[in-house]
């Protein structure tokens, strides 16, 4: 029985909540399609134009791309891009694409938790398993600001705020507190006070309203409330907040402990059984020197802004799919050994498991593995 697109979306909401991703990524539904019922995702992890006409031929309704089709903004939908086509004739055939990228890798038992299993050989042999950066703490509003309104003007002042990006938590917006009180002014010269009267002490039944927000929008929402509050000079306090702790088992990358230590070439060995890769990459080393490892650390794709991070943490071999020569480099300097897998093989291996989380979550429609998916290097 087909499900509405807006279900689905919310299915793959909650196995890969939209919030973890990083401020960066473009993840959620990208192409809408016609809006029609959804009976079959394809998965896959770039939606090209071959996944795209397999997509047409086994009659999908949507794709489920890990890697944003739609990543740097398009100034035109004409075509000029092999992304723009792909785009343009997914929507001609009325397929939705989505995407939950680096949500997907965040999430505890996501793409990075999968990667940490394959670099110790399988569940339950890797220990004290936790994210190199946590989500939560990235994420987390910096600020409150704390109003005081007439109740009548609540609402405007709320929404305003709220326009503003104040009372974002996760994924819910609008969230505020409010409490009734009594506020008190004595309008001196000059003044015009939109209630009440200069010259007299006025006492005013007011609301108080709070609101969290993230430090870099405090100028919009200051001008916000201005814009919006009654009072000629309305009252208002700004407070930072303390971070709250992150979950330590949500966020970018992941670091643990081998049950067994293993050097770099038992680790490769695994990584070829587990990956199905021909060849993973290795720090060139004294092969007269065997170093075991204990400490780990891994990033599905390209993991080089977590390098340090991880070195901190007390690893001793990063596992990701891709580096530069230079960040390889870096990361010898950090006294990391380096593992390279490929980008997409660090990927691909986990879409079995969102295509069964989905097909858990909504067991009437059809989860497919996309066949035209593969790596586009050759080793």
């Amino acid at each position: 029985m087909p499900l509405l697109l807006a279900e689905i979306v919310q299915a793959l909401g909650q196995i890969a909540p939209l919030h973890l991703a990083e401020p960066w990524d473009k993840v959620g539904l990208l192409v809408e399609g016609d809006g029609r019922a959804i009976g079959r995702v394809l998965f896959t992890i770039d939606v090209t134009p071959e996944v795209l006409a397999e997509a047409k031929k086994l009659r999908v309704d949507l794709i489920v791309g890990y890697h944003p089709l739609l990543f740097k903004p398009l100034d035109r939908l004409d075509g000029a891009t092999w992304q723009g086509r792909v785009a343009i004739d997914a929507v001609r055939a009325g397929i939705a694409i989505y995407s939950p990228h680096t949500a997907l890798d965040a999430v505890a038992g996501g793409v990075n938790d999968w990667l940490v299993e394959c670099v110790a050989g399988g569940a339950n042999t890797a220990t004290d398993v936790r994210a190199l950066q946590g989500a939560a703490a990235r994420g987390s509003n910096t600020h409150k600001i704390v109003t005081f309104v007439p109740e009548s003007a609540l609402e405007q002042v709320r929404t305003s705020l709220a326009e503003s990006k104040a009372g974002q938590i996760g994924a819910y917006s609008h969230c505020s507190f409010s409490s009734r009180g009594e506020g008190t002014f004595f309008g001196g010269e000059g003044s015009r006070p939109a209630v009440g009267t200069a010259g007299h002490l006025e006492r005013i039944p007011e609301m108080r309203l709070e609101m969290s927000f993230h430090k870099r929008d405090l100028l919009a929402i200051v001008a916000a409330l201005r814009a919006a509050h009654p009072y000629e000079e309305p009252a208002f306090d700004i407070f930072p907040l303390e971070a709250p702790p992150a979950d330590p088992r949500v966020g970018a990358g992941r670091v643990a402990r081998l049950a067994l230590a293993a050097n770099s070439q038992e680790i490769a060995a695994r990584l070829e059984l587990a990956l199905g890769c021909s060849r993973i990459e290795r720090t060139r080393r004294n092969p007269a020197i065997t170093r075991s490892h204990e400490c780990f650390a891994v990033c599905a794709g390209s993991g080089a802004s977590l390098l340090e991070t991880a070195a901190t943490q007390g690893a001793t071999v990063f596992v990701t799919g891709e580096l530069s020569h230079h960040d390889v480099l870096r990361a010898h300097a950090l006294g990391l050994e380096v593992l390279l897998a490929g980008h997409t093989n660090t990927e691909r291996g986990y879409l079995p498991r969102l295509a069964a989380a989905l097909q858990f979550a909504a067991p009437s429609i059809d989860c497919v593995l996309a066949t035209a998916d593969a790596d586009p290097l050759v080793r």
